[in-house]
């Protein structure tokens, strides 16, 4: 295609709108209003709350391990991120520590469910803000998320899908 072909869909996507939402963000409000001060009661395991969790939307309270079995845990520009499992285990603290590779982790892991999270704004889509720069998260944090959480059993990934109104991030200790 010429060169010229693409100065009027380069021309058009420089006049189309912005969407105002992410004009609008102000993330140190967004971080105020969302990161919680002291961690919520109440927070269980994602394979506990695969266990009361269905189809129908529920309020609930999440510790998990920022991670994604060998994927990327965050979506870029979102506020979202994968949970797992935070390892119970004394040789899970041991430093470089990587549950990704540990036989026994993965053995413990199989069937536990992975907690896709989002955060999202009022037109309920995910605030187009990456979640490691609102919360200043990373790849192995430990986090307690609140929010309302489903579950859908005839997935082939066992996955639950929470939508959180709320996030305190853990102090490594």
């Amino acid at each position: 295609m010429p060169r010229s072909a693409f100065q009027p869909l380069l021309l058009l996507l420089a006049l189309a709108p912005v969407p105002a939402l992410a004009l609008d963000l102000d993330p140190a409000a967004i971080r105020q209003q969302l990161v919680l001060p002291a961690e919520p009661a109440g927070a269980i395991t994602p394979t506990a709350a695969k266990q009361k969790l269905n189809a129908t939307p529920q309020p609930i309270v999440v510790a998990g391990r920022i991670g994604a079995r060998g994927m990327e845990p965050f979506l870029d520009g979102k506020a979202s991120f994968v949970l797992v499992e935070i390892p119970a285990d004394d040789h899970a603290k041991k430093p470089g520590h990587d549950a990704d590779n540990c036989p026994f982790c993965k053995k413990k892991n199989a069937n536990a469910p992975m907690v896709a999270v989002q955060f999202v704004g009022a037109d309920g889509k995910p605030l187009p803000i990456d979640a490691r720069k609102l919360f200043g998260l990373a790849e192995g944090s430990d986090v307690v998320v609140q929010g309302t959480g489903v579950f859908d059993a005839k997935l082939a990934i066992p996955i639950i899908q929470l939508t959180a109104d709320g996030i305190h991030v853990r102090q490594p200790q």
